[in-house]
């Protein structure tokens, strides 16, 4: 009651006062709807999919942020192919949208250079205390440039991705143990290839399958002391594995495979949804799988071959004692807010809130909803965790890697995946990359061309198309086409940090 006379006085006062206007009537809170912030952002789908009745702007996930910040958000999914390409029109566009994500570091460091991302540091400071206190600095030293924070990262959850997995029923049909030197591996390759282990009488069986542009391939150059796109050190330089001799020494490797028929021959059309098919239709027996596969393609293969029996390999020792897997950037992707938006304040808060209270919900699904603590573990409704798992798309944007929280959700998924286990036997096997500093100016000029350029030689080479020395006038090639510059601009760096 009071509340009511005290606005009735206000509105006798404001009619009968000089110069009042109703940008000045003080109203009631409770009856009149204070205007929400809204922002508009542009993200990855991550491939996921929604329930019936829902989309990217009409779930419980984003209403539960909207609510909790106080801001309305407005949700665009590019298509995954050509998503890079997409944000290129996006950004410009006469209005671009508040928050644009990445993966991509050259994306990133291309508009940075072209002074198109706004500069963070101050909303950070002021609205940002959740990044502040779960991102660690080499993460925002890999978004700083010239002092300037031009993005809010997402971290890495997992330190490496790939693991060797081998059919064990095909092992032992063909009486063979499972292979530990890359000798050894090329023994058990070519078996299941050319021994049948199928046990179909027919010849549809494959010794490896890869990805396009060497996919799925970091163990078998892990075996030659070489890892795809990184930086190693030689006479206290760093130098970029792609040019290195033992790159040449894993590609002949690989094309030895494709002249054996070994390696299959379809793998420059092999995009990951195609390996998994094959995987699952039990044409391949040994990969290098991702951690997580032993969830989707390994258990599609078990549930169509109840016979099928997968186990995890010692990583391939090549001759000269070397063996690892390629180690993942601390940045997942990166969240840049155009030069031209007016609401980097509500962007902060709305990336503040993923990173802090929203964290676990956003990861695991809602509390007695997806999941409960039972006895200590957590207990996973698989049907509600898999109809929601879209909350990937918001929780992935601020990931902030909190190891309990992994092994907690990774263990409730089903200890018979081995995915912690995974994970830890990656990361005993990691080769380092030296160089993880801000993507470099001439990263963002030269990178696509130079990447196109690689995928196209290192292809033709395994396929037999190019001669093993085409590799050295690719050398001189990437070198002369803006490579010299980034490898000055990445021992740059390498000085200036000390390291």
């Amino acid at each position: 009651m009071k509340r009511t006379s005290a606005a009735i006085l206000a509105l006798l006062t404001c009619f009968t006062a000089a110069g009042c206007s109703f940008s000045e009537w003080p109203y009631d809170n409770d009856s009149i709807a204070v205007q929400e912030p809204v922002i508009r952002i542009v993200v990855n789908s991550l491939g996921m999919n929604f329930p019936e009745g829902m989309d990217e702007n009409n779930n419980p996930y984003l209403t539960y942020i909207e609510k909790n910040i106080g801001v309305q958000v407005n949700v665009t999914l590019p298509p995954l192919n050509g998503y890079d390409e997409k944000l290129n029109v996006i950004m410009t566009s006469r209005e671009p949208p508040d928050l644009l994500n990445t993966s991509n570091p050259s994306w990133f460091i291309n508009f940075v250079n072209q002074k198109a991302l706004t500069p963070l540091n101050d909303y950070i400071e002021k609205y940002g205390a959740n990044l502040k206190a779960k991102i660690p600095k080499e993460a925002w030293d890999n978004v700083t440039v010239d002092g300037h924070i031009y993005a809010i990262p997402s971290m890495n959850e997992v330190k490496g991705t790939e693991i060797v997995y081998a059919r064990k029923d095909w092992l032992d049909k063909l009486g063979l143990q499972p292979p530990r030197t890359i000798a050894e591996y090329t023994v058990v390759m070519k078996a299941f290839a050319e021994g049948d282990p199928d046990g179909n009488g027919v010849k549809d069986t494959v010794g490896l399958s890869i990805l396009e542009r060497l996919g799925r391939t970091s163990p078998f150059l892990g075996a030659f002391g070489v890892q795809m796109n990184a930086w190693y050190e030689r006479k206290g330089k760093l130098v970029y594995s792609g040019i290195l001799p033992e790159m040449k020494d894993a590609l002949l490797y690989l094309r030895s495979l494709y002249d054996q028929n070994i390696l299959d021959p379809e793998f420059p059309l092999n995009k990951i949804d195609v390996l998994g098919e094959k995987i699952a239709s039990g044409k391949v027996g040994l990969y290098s799988a991702a951690w997580s596969d032993t969830r989707t393609h390994i258990a599609a293969n078990r549930k169509n071959d109840p016979k099928a029996v997968w186990i995890p390999l010692d990583f391939p020792i090549g001759p000269n004692g070397k063996h690892g897997v390629y180690s993942t950037s601390n940045v997942r992707s990166y969240n840049v807010v155009p030069i031209k938006s007016q609401n980097a304040e509500a962007v902060v808060k709305f990336l503040d809130f993923i990173a802090g209270p929203g964290q676990t919900s956003l990861k695991l699904g809602f509390e007695n909803e997806i999941w409960t603590k039972v006895n200590g573990k957590l207990a996973i409704r698989f049907d509600e965790h898999t109809k929601h798992g879209y909350r990937g798309i918001y929780g992935s944007l601020v990931d902030t890697a909190e190891r309990d929280i992994t092994r907690d959700r990774l263990e409730g998924l089903g200890e018979q995946f081995h995915l912690y286990d995974n994970l830890q036997r990656i990361e005993s096997n990691l080769m380092e990359d030296r160089f993880n500093g801000p993507p470099t100016p001439a990263m963002g000029k030269h990178h696509v061309k130079l990447s196109k350029l690689q995928d196209e030689t290192f292809t033709r080479i395994i396929a037999g198309v190019s001669p093993i020395e085409e590799f050295d006038a690719f050398v001189k090639k990437w070198k002369d086409a803006g490579g010299d510059e980034i490898t000055g601009e990445v021992n740059e760096w390498w000085r200036e940090t000390g390291k």
